[in-house]
């Protein structure tokens, strides 16, 4: 046996026992006679000492270089209190070898291992077998399989049962772009990867699994961003006989232990999860996923403003739009710089600029004074909530610009103003979303989420009357900002579903062609579901505190969409093409 115990295990108490280990040289220090190797395998770093009477372990020491792949067998003994290490889990003890054995030469590496320091992403990605060595980034896919694990089994443990459902499957384009596969045996034919396993599980319900699980690899073709890559694993459960707070208890319940166990013993803000309306997030943050770690919430001052001769807000009102304002506590002093940032960032959310009044003690700092009565000042301040020292940023714009812009602003003094505390993990529940949506240039209803969500009975008659005011049976979990899953409790009889498709504008022969399954197994004995499926990629990145999605992800696309570890997408065979009945145009 080459290894019988992993370098980062040793502890004092190991002392005076004889070990086998294996792994690289992730420092070699040579002081004349000693030399000195810190050597790294996947569970940490143990220094390993060598002198000159040791001579045929010291040569091969003498030869190893960064990188290297050793075996190492020797005494582990107790460094001097002068050389104790705190900063390293082995820093007590040090390793003498009788035997070192050169196991693979390396070359020098494109970029630095044993130090943290910045590489170009396409260089990391064309190397990320190197660039998993590095231990910041081996430790993420550690604690990744130790959330799966958890996940496993706590699932396993409340009856849930695993199931892998195909990933060749058929497309039904709702959402983003479908993968599509050809299919050889059937020329001109196509599977698609699923972005989700939804019409699956709902099966599995109809068929009597009552809960379901699986680790799922979801697939969408769309642009890439920080937070979002092509292909994603998700947890994807569904449960029988349940109502929205049963499938919330439950994976708050996970969360909560999640949090507990991996979140590095930062707190979890307000257990249980607050529970959100959608309408009111919109009104107070503008966004259905609002970051709860601080304040700065929007406050309407339409009615402090309606009669002033201020032309933007009489522009706004007149055009049916809103005046919404922040009050950001003791900034009224900001430099014209910060000023001028935010007033850019809020004509990237769409606004014309960005009003604003610091109330700077017995002065106004604002060039809109000019155009607002002293009672309108004080209205605006007394609606803001603001004290001396504080700024007020106002945009007036049409709702849903207003919406937007003054998202970006509060997102942006977020991070200025240090105020996304990265010790904390604020979870939150969104609910009472619009079931369906008019898009006005196609002339139709659509889902806002999938077609698959219930509805509140109460709301019914409005599908005839006032579709726009059905509110789905949806639930969205927040965590830090950031959306890390979604669900809902499901159309469960076939006339439903139907309806809600039709309204999408499928023809009935669409129907049939897209989810004819779906539509004939609820004819036969379906249960009351509901379900989720929650980001592991997301949960993961809010974990480690990282911005990145690649970091999290142990083979990850670039953000150019690219595979440059295995140079994908690549041209295929003419051979390959002619099999499948296919031809590349353009």
């Amino acid at each position: 046996m080459l290894k019988d115990t992993y370098c980062g295990d040793l502890r004092a108490a190991d002392a005076g026992r004889t070990v086998r280990l294996a792994g690289w040289v992730h420092r070699r220090r040579d002081h004349g006679g000693l030399i000195f190797i810190d050597l790294r395998d996947s569970h940490g770093i143990v220094q390993i000492v060598l002198s000159p009477d040791q001579a045929e372990a010291h040569e091969a020491a003498h030869r190893a270089r960064t990188e290297w792949v050793l075996a190492i067998e020797g005494e582990v003994r107790l460094r001097s209190d002068a050389t104790i290490n705190p900063n390293i889990p082995t820093g007590e003890v040090e390793v003498v070898p009788a035997k070192i054995e050169v196991l693979a030469e390396a070359q020098t590496p494109p970029f630095y291992i044993n130090e943290p320091v910045e590489v170009d992403e396409q260089l990391r990605l064309r190397y990320r077998y190197l660039d998993l060595r590095r231990p910041e980034a081996g430790s993420i896919i550690r604690l990744r399989h130790e959330v799966v694990r958890y996940i496993r089994d706590f699932l396993s443990d409340r009856g849930f049962i695993e199931v892998e459902t195909p990933t060749l499957i058929k497309s039904t384009p709702e959402g983003a772009r479908d993968f599509l596969v050809p299919s050889r045996m059937r020329p001109g034919q196509f599977f698609a990867l699923p972005q989700s396993p939804q019409i699956l599980k709902e099966l599995l319900m109809v068929a009597g699994v009552e809960k379901y699980f699986q680790l799922a690899r979801c697939y969408r073709d769309e642009d890439f961003r920080a937070n979002r890559v092509a292909e994603h694993t998700q947890l994807d459960l569904e449960m029988s006989f349940v109502d929205e707070e049963d499938v919330m208890g439950l994976v708050e319940e996970l969360y909560t232990g999640i949090g507990q166990r991996f979140g590095g013993g930062r707190p979890l803000a307000g257990t249980p999860f607050p529970r959100l309306d959608y309408f009111d997030c919109m009104r107070r943050y503008g966004i259905d996923r609002p970051d709860l770690r601080y304040g700065l919430e929007f406050v309407d001052i339409a009615d402090a403003v309606r009669r002033s001769e201020f032309k933007v807000f009489q522009d706004a009102l007149a055009n049916d739009g809103e005046i919404k304002a922040i009050r950001i506590p003791g900034q009224a002093g900001m430099t014209r710089r910060e000023i001028d940032a935010l007033t850019e960032t809020a004509r990237a959310g769409g606004a014309k600029g960005l009003a604003y009044i610091g109330f700077a003690g017995s002065e106004l700092r604002s060039p809109i004074a000019k155009f607002l009565s002293e009672s309108e000042v004080n209205a605006i301040r007394g609606i803001a909530g603001a004290a001396d020292g504080d700024m007020v940023v106002i945009v007036a714009d049409r709702p849903e610009v207003v919406a937007k812009s003054l998202y970006e602003v509060r997102d942006a003094l977020g991070n200025s103003l240090g105020l996304k505390d990265p010790n904390q993990l604020s979870f939150a529940w969104v609910t009472g979303f619009p079931l369906l949506e008019w898009r006005p240039d196609e002339e139709r209803w659509d889902a806002t989420h999938n077609p698959f969500s219930g509805f509140r009975e109460v709301d019914r008659p409005l599908l005839d009357t006032d579709p726009g005011r059905v509110i789905a049976r949806q639930y969205d979990l927040t965590l830090n900002g950031a959306e890390v899953g979604g669900g809902s409790i499901r159309i469960s009889n076939r006339a439903d579903q139907e309806r809600i498709l039709g309204m999408m504008r499928h023809s009935p022969e669409q129907q049939r062609e897209r989810f004819g399954v779906l539509l004939d197994a609820l004819e036969f004995g379906a249960p009351p579901m509901g379900g989720a499926g929650l980001g592991i990629d997301r949960l993961m990145m809010s974990l480690v505190g990282t911005e990145n999605i690649r970091d999290v992800i142990a083979f990850p696309k670039a953000s150019s969409g690219t595979d440059p570890l295995m140079s994908a997408p690549s041209p295929v065979d003419d051979a390959q093409l002619k099999e499948l009945g296919l031809r590349v145009i353009g």
